[in-house]
């Protein structure tokens, strides 16, 4: 819905046909739609988006056959070289283009995934930020696709597609952002709330209360429930996700394996393991069957059907406590110079101190059992990643603010 998008679609899907290459035009899209088509149709696929970017970006996600992911070590690379070396000529005929609205296809789908017919009837305000969930939502939990109603009364916040973002930026990773869902939430009386981002491939969660509900605890939310439906199966998360992940994993009989964050390695790694699922701290929730892939809507469906098979009168808050254990800082982000010798700094700090494990999987994680918390690069920008996680809030204010200072120059 980005005002550049039409032009850029229209370009690249011209050029594929001229290397002979036939199109399938699925118009507008979220980026699990994309995933939906990819995959239902046996198909690679691109997609024009910037996600949670501001409004004057835009880029290409691409997929490959079944929603394979194309990263750095899985395409990327060699499409950059291509690029540079100059793609050869193609002098055969041009490819066919047709289109294809997959969109009432993708909500039955996911409705086939996660049914929710039979809950008791909630409030729910839904955040589309001006992206596409403005455009998923009302075909997966309304009728505008033709499915049946669901027992949900939507309240709608920012459903009209306008890739200016004139309310806010659709990054609900940034507090700032969800200020608006979470007063209408109290103001409302909701049940619960759902705020997504540009391209609706992520979803936060809002409890009764108007307090942001972490991607962990819904992390182990789904877990829980998909343990259900496929016991002692492998979850994947990332180092940086809650503890309370691979604890509630163990509880209920299935194997906890961490990750790498990132996208790329989540999907690596559920494929070497035949994990039924993954979540990420920053909103991100993959399914094995949706290919895979990761869908926002998917997870804001689990979390609908949790709370709407709970006994009446049960509220998101009181229902999460079992999954929500430790006090966590977010992440922080800070400007260095030399990354490196900072982190090396705040390890060898830390070592002296004894009583702690570290590893490096992905930048230095220190763990001292009540506590830990993770420094890791930025892989754009020259900024160490901070995310703490304690027992209590003061412990864990006093960790963070130890390492920011070291982060910033001096020790306490």
């Amino acid at each position: 819905m980005r005002p550049s998008g039409p032009d850029l679609v229209a370009s690249f899907a011209q050029g594929v046909r001229e290397q002979g290459c036939d199109v399938v035009l699925i118009g507008l899209c979220s980026t699990d739609g994309l995933y939906f088509a990819s995959g239902s149709m046996g198909l690679p696929g691109a997609m024009f988006t910037a996600s949670h970017n501001p409004a004057e970006y835009n880029g290409i996600k691409l997929c490959k056959v079944g929603a394979a992911p194309v990263g750095q070590d899985s395409g990327l690379r060699e499409i950059r070289n291509m690029i540079e070396d100059g793609v050869p000529a193609f002098d055969g005929p041009i490819g066919q283009v047709r289109n294809d609205d997959t969109l009432a296809g993708y909500a039955q789908y996911l409705r086939d995934l996660v049914d929710i017919s039979g809950i008791r009837r909630l409030k729910v305000v839904v955040d589309a930020g001006n992206g596409m969930a403005g455009y998923t939502v009302p075909a997966v939990l309304s009728d505008e696709a033709g499915l049946p109603s669901l027992p949900l009364d939507i309240d709608a916040m920012y459903f009209e597609l306008d890739g200016t973002f004139p309310n806010h930026e659709a990054n609900p990773i940034e507090p700032a952002n969800l200020v608006d869902i979470q007063a209408r939430v109290r103001e409302s009386g909701a049940d619960i709330g759902l705020a997504f981002d540009g391209d609706a491939d992520r979803c936060f969660v809002v409890d009764e209360n108007g307090d942001v509900v972490s991607p962990s605890t819904l992390t182990a939310l789904i877990a829980d429930r998909e343990l259900a439906k496929h016991p002692g199966s492998t979850i994947i998360h990332n180092l940086i996700t809650s503890k309370s992940v691979p604890e509630v994993v163990i509880e209920n009989g299935g194997t906890p394996v961490k990750t790498r964050v990132g996208h790329s390695f989540i999907k690596g790694t559920m494929a070497e393991t035949d994990a039924v699922f993954g979540g990420e701290h920053s909103g991100h929730f993959y399914f094995r069957d949706f290919w895979r892939a990761d869908s926002g809507m998917l997870a804001a469906m689990h979390a609908l059907a949790a709370l709407g098979g709970a006994p009446e009168g049960t509220t998101l808050s009181s229902m999460l406590t079992t999954y929500d254990r430790y006090a966590a800082s977010g992440e922080i982000n800070t400007k260095v110079d030399d990354q490196a010798a900072i982190t090396a700094k705040i390890e060898d700090h830390y070592a002296a101190q004894g009583g702690v494990a570290t590893d490096h999987m992905d930048g230095l994680t220190v763990d001292g059992g009540d506590w830990w918390f993770n420094v890791r690069p930025s892989n754009t920008e020259p900024l160490l990643r901070l995310n703490v996680e304690a027992k209590d809030n003061a412990t864990m204010e006093q960790l963070r603010d130890d390492v920011l200072a070291m982060m910033r120059g001096g020790n306490r």
